[in-house]
């Protein structure tokens, strides 16, 4: 997990995007372990309670679950939960300005599709 902080954001919600990230690019799958607190907040010279925080996010979030003496795992379901909330999101809150904007610039799918450069497809 390798992450460049930004200053706009808070650290805790930047790791907590980057497990998601990874829930939804397929790195973490149901059932895995997240890696410890500790071993997060050494890897990456942050405050453990940072770590706990983002965490904690993803267990309120019913993401992962905490197992007692074990640590944090990947939820059944969270990848298909999280595409469902993310895709919903993307719609409501950024698509209307990438749209418009599309328009703006007199870009059509096709020619979106045909110019823009490849990327991976999912």
């Amino acid at each position: 997990m390798s992450i460049a902080w930004n200053d706009s954001t808070p650290i805790y919600r930047q790791l907590r995007d980057r497990v998601v990230a990874m829930i939804l690019d397929g790195v973490l799958k149901q059932g895995d372990a997240l890696p410890s607190v500790r071993q997060v907040a050494a890897d990456f010279q942050i405050n453990p309670i940072t770590v706990s925080k983002a965490y904690q996010e993803l267990v309120d979030e019913n993401l992962v679950e905490k197992r007692r003496g074990l640590g944090m795992f990947v939820t059944e379901g969270a990848r298909k939960a999280l595409l469902k909330s993310e895709r919903e999101h993307f719609l409501r809150e950024e698509w209307p300005a990438l749209s418009a904007r599309l328009q703006r610039l007199g870009l059509d799918f096709a020619t979106l599709m045909q110019e823009a450069p490849a990327g991976d497809d999912r």
